[in-house]
């Protein structure tokens, strides 16, 4: 896989992350509360993707959520276009919602299986004021977006494949022209082959559309392939940032070596290697 298009680095951010801390409590009513994020910043710029990787508990998805203004925010800003998003009112946050949107891992679990596509489609699109024909138009331009077919709109969640139901909940997120898309696992339960058709199709959006992504993974495979620069982030902190080709190829810290040499690869031979390289770090990391 190969990475994205380098993007421009004057154009202006669209999101600005600043020594971003977040702590959860701890178990137990007496225990102290547990540091998630320890002082992050990142930033990202108009039609770029800018990837976010590391293994789970690294505090990744916790970062998407707090962009998202779903997470309480102990100390740093997050601002998009300017504007505070950490602790912003109901009312404000609804407004940003029109901007900043999200692809959850879980397609099932992320769709009322109970209503038809249609109707979740077109859901975001009454919340902003859109009814009749004008509805109907849209949310047929956007199941064409994702290569769904018509009677789509008519089907309940369960009828479609994984892929399938992802494409829908890319559909959904693309419901009302968003500036940013937190893209947070959006394929890490799809097998090899559907995860490619989607992220392909998630590039092609970004050509015709210009939207950017936050692209939240554990793979650094994918991150690469998707993305214009790469954070990596262990135990809450980023350890290492730039552009996705020196990320990915030529990393400087040992975390992102390791995650390196954990990425899968087709050669059998290579993988193998890959393997004792990556036993031998270990051993040396714990010895």
């Amino acid at each position: 896989m190969s990475g994205n298009a380098s993007s421009d680095p004057a154009t202006a951010r669209i999101l600005d992350v600043r020594d971003l801390r977040v702590s959860f409590p701890g178990k137990g009513w007496r225990a102290a509360r547990v540091d998630v994020l320890h002082g992050v910043s990142l930033d990202i710029r108009p039609g770029e993707t800018v990837g976010l990787v590391g293994e789970s508990g690294s505090g990744k998805t916790t970062i998407g959520r707090a962009v998202l203004g779903l997470v309480p925010v102990a100390g740093g800003t997050v601002e998009f276009r300017g504007e505070r998003v950490e602790d912003a009112p109901a009312r404000q946050r609804r407004r940003l919602s029109r901007h900043l949107q999200v692809v959850f891992q879980d397609p099932y679990a992320s769709l009322n299986p109970s209503i038809p596509i249609g109707e979740t489609l077109a859901e975001p699109l009454h919340a902003q004021g859109m009814t009749g024909h004008d509805a109907r138009h849209r949310v047929l331009d956007l199941l064409d977006r994702v290569a769904l077919p018509v009677d789509a709109a008519r089907r309940l969640p369960r009828e479609f494949s994984g892929g399938q139901r992802q494409r829908i909940a890319i559909a959904r997120a693309l419901a009302i022209g968003p500036e940013l898309i937190v893209c947070d696992e959006p394929v890490s339960a799809l097998d090899l082959t559907t995860q490619r058709t989607v992220l392909d199709l998630l590039l092609e959006i970004q050509e015709q559309t210009g939207v950017a992504y936050l692209f939240i993974s554990h793979d650094l495979s994918v991150v690469r392939y998707m993305s214009h620069r790469v954070n990596v982030i262990h135990r809450g902190r980023i350890v290492e940032s730039g552009e996705a080709g020196q990320v990915t190829a030529e990393p400087r810290h040992p975390y992102t070596q390791r995650l390196l040499l954990s990425a899968p690869v087709a050669d059998p031979t290579a993988q193998r290697a890959r393997r004792i390289a990556l036993g031998r770090r270990q051993a040396e990391e714990t010895s």
